[in-house]
């Protein structure tokens, strides 16, 4: 049996990979923690700043406020560099999704996982501990390598640990629990003012999630694609004993098509080979726009008016009821994952246009802030969506490089994202322009991707070659039973009797399409 129908036998979803599930969701709160880190320690308190014949006398801040700014007068001219730390985490971003992230690839999924965090961890607490602006700065460039890296790494594994049908739920879970921990640290930091003593609690949750990742078992779809077929094999048993099913007749063959481990390099393959590049171009917009936005309201949340902690937890809360309701259109057939993200995408955008034509002065609770929070309610879902589509449109084995250069675009978005807000120098209107036309965008390039729901997921390159088609065999259909011999995977049977199914080869797989009379009939690609 190939990996797709070991998954059958093993449990696509049992006791074993919701644990390891589970261990990957927590080092997401973890991420958010991170990623969020500066908006806290970067809070900067009213100031004034006296002249005395030209010459400025000492800083008077006023609130109780402990954070880098006060501690090394990040005002006035200096004011710039709490974005800057920011931008670099993302820049950190950037280069770890592009670098590290499509090593994994190569040298295997667990081992660039469990260096990375461990990394980061060491890492954070040189931020907490930083005697100088330069040292903080350095050290949330390398966090946000090593971040960009876990990232990338941690959403795969989530995936290639189950079943695809549950592929829609564990990247919604992982997404939901990265909204969790933007939460739970405003609520830390509400509790813990002084900004070293936050740093240091909020990096500390990384030390547990190093300790429970080192239990986790290598990607046996990696294994499986990359011909380690024993090791997969291995894993594939060892789930089945945990999630006490029998794993004596589960017997992988070796892997079909093409070579799991020739054919250049991920990134390569992603520039030469036709119908990856223009996925990987529309992608890297989408990835970018949905970024952009993102990270925009968020990072943005602070400087609403209100209270600092309650906005940021605001942010992360808003997040959750996204996450059920992308779950349920993404796996409906008149949605799926195209429509859905497209949707979204526009959503958000007509929230963020809303929001340009309400007075800043406006004293009802239906503001800014609400149309705000809407519209970081909406990409939130279209970025747990793009997630899932984009591992979907690429085969195993160019997978995270794929994903990795899809974020690489997306970090660009982030970099820019905390300058954003402060656009609002210009023109009240100018930020909220900006998210409003990248989200329209975004939502219309989204339209020329294929659709992924209900298609098996491709392994090699050779999976997504095109072909012509030939009829295999006629069968009669009769009311909604196919008589076809791989009448058992398809996913709906064409509704009218006496039509011909038409049957194309796709390597070892199948997948449904829809035939001319608005049925579904089975679709294979010659090999």
């Amino acid at each position: 049996m190939d990996v797709e129908e070991a998954f059958q036998v093993v449990g696509e979803f049992g006791a074993y990979q919701k644990r390891a599930v589970a261990v990957l969701a927590l080092t997401q709160v973890y991420m958010a923690c991170q990623s969020m880190l500066v908006v806290l320690v970067g809070a900067s308190p009213e100031v004034h700043v006296e002249k005395h014949d030209g010459v400025h006398s000492p800083v008077t801040f006023f609130g109780d406020v402990d954070s880098i700014v006060t501690e090394w007068l990040l005002v006035k001219q200096q004011s710039y560099k709490v974005s800057l730390a920011g931008s670099l985490f993302f820049v950190g971003l950037l280069l770890g999704s592009f670098v590290l992230g499509p090593l994994s690839d190569t040298v295997g999924r667990r081992p660039v996982y469990l260096t990375a965090l461990f990394l980061e961890v060491l890492l954070g607490y040189v931020t907490a501990a930083s005697p100088s602006y330069e040292v903080f700065a350095a050290s949330r460039l390398l966090v946000g390598l090593m971040n960009g890296a876990i990232g990338l790494v941690c959403f795969i594994l989530t995936q290639e640990y189950v079943g695809k049908s549950y592929w829609a739920v564990t990247g919604t879970l992982t997404s939901m629990t990265f909204a969790v921990g933007i939460a739970l640290f405003a609520a830390l930091g509400f509790v813990i003012r002084p900004w070293r003593t936050l740093a240091t609690a909020a990096n500390t949750w990384g030390v547990l999630c190093f300790l429970l990742s080192t239990t986790l078992p290598e990607s046996p779809r990696w294994l499986y694609c990359r011909r380690h077929t024993r090791r997969a094999q291995e894993v594939m048993r060892y789930m089945a004993l945990m999630n006490g099913r029998p794993a004596h007749k589960l017997t992988l063959r070796p892997a079909g098509g093409g070579s799991g481990g020739s054919g250049g390099s991920g990134i390569l393959q992603l520039a030469t080979h036709p119908l990856l590049r223009l996925r990987t171009f529309l992608l890297m917009y989408v990835w970018y726009a949905c970024s952009l936005v993102y990270y925009g309201l968020t990072l943005g949340a602070g400087d609403v008016s209100g209270n600092r902690y309650l906005n940021v937890a605001m942010s992360g809360l808003v997040e959750l009821p996204a996450y059920p309701l992308c779950v349920y259109c993404m796996n409906r057939p008149w949605a799926g994952r195209r429509k859905s993200l497209s949707a979204f995408l526009c959503l958000s955008a007509w929230a963020c246009l809303g929001a340009i034509f309400i007075p800043e002065d406006a004293e009802t609770s239906l503001g800014v802030t609400s149309l705000a929070l809407l519209g970081k309610l909406t990409v939130s879902a279209a970025f747990n969506i793009v997630y899932v589509y984009t591992s979907e449109l690429y085969p195993t084995v160019v997978r995270n490089a794929g994903l990795g250069v899809c974020a690489m675009s997306c970090r660009v978005g982030g970099i820019l994202a905390p300058f954003v807000p402060s656009m609002r120098a210009l023109a009240a209107a100018v930020p909220f322009s900006v998210f409003s036309l990248s989200g329209f965008s975004a939502g219309a390039l989204v339209l020329l991707l294929p659709e992924t729901l209900g298609a098996p997921p491709a392994h090699t390159l050779e999976q997504l070659q095109p072909g012509s088609r030939r009829v295999l065999e006629n069968k009669k259909l009769h009311g909604n039973k196919c008589e076809s011999r791989m009448a058992g995977r398809c996913r709906v049977c064409c509704r009218h009797a006496l039509k011909r199914t038409r049957i194309s080869n796709f390597a070892q797989n199948s997948r449904p399409n829809r035939c001319y009379s608005g049925g579904w009939f089975l679709e294979k690609l010659p090999s």
